[in-house]
């Protein structure tokens, strides 16, 4: 029964070291790597945000509310909690086509409510491209370009990156980008 006691002692100790040393690892390793940030301009408004996402902390919720609200549903200007994945995931696309941080995604759309995203569907009927259950209505969801990349040098990109869903809209000039599962069209 005492060697059980020490051997769980031992156990625990070891597994409380295990996780001080992850936590004081994990910070070390937030501060190792770079600033995050990303640029917007809504093409539909001309309103703008440039704005740090993630920092030396990990997540930088000033920035995430800045962009919260820069991909409001410019319809209405209701806004919701963006997904930070979604952040990350534009920002590894610009970086992957050479594209200053500083230089201003144009978003086509962000978030979408429920109301916007209904009416939409029901202006354009079936085949608006606009889905039923919208990753935008979720808040993980953009439509983009930007000046000075081929659109379907985006696509391509976008697609490489395998982060979620990819929908190509040559016609329209955009590119859809969001976290969901992984699948592409257009």
């Amino acid at each position: 029964m005492l060697d059980f006691e020490i051997g769980r002692r031992r156990l625990l100790g070891g597994a409380l070291a295990l996780g001080a040393a992850s936590t004081f690892g994990a910070s070390a390793a937030f501060a190792a790597l770079p600033e995050k940030r990303i640029a917007f301009r809504n093409v539909h408004t001309n309103d703008t945000v440039d704005a740090r996402f993630f920092g030396a902390n990990g997540w930088d919720a000033q920035g995430l509310a800045e962009l919260n609200h820069g991909l409001r549903d410019w319809r209405n200007n209701e806004q919701t909690t963006m997904d930070p994945a979604l952040m990350l995931l534009l920002s590894k696309i610009r970086d992957a086509l050479d594209v200053d941080p500083r230089q201003k995604i144009e978003l086509i759309s962000g978030y979408r409510s429920p109301r916007t995203n209904s009416a939409l569907r029901e202006r354009g009927g079936e085949h608006t491209g606009v889905a039923s259950k919208s990753q935008h209505m979720l808040g993980k969801a953009t439509d983009i370009h930007m000046q000075g990349i081929a659109l379907d040098r985006l696509h391509a990109v976008a697609l490489a990156m395998g982060g979620g869903g990819v929908g190509y809209y040559p016609k329209d000039g955009f590119v859809h980008v969001d976290t969901g599962r992984v699948r592409h069209w257009g």
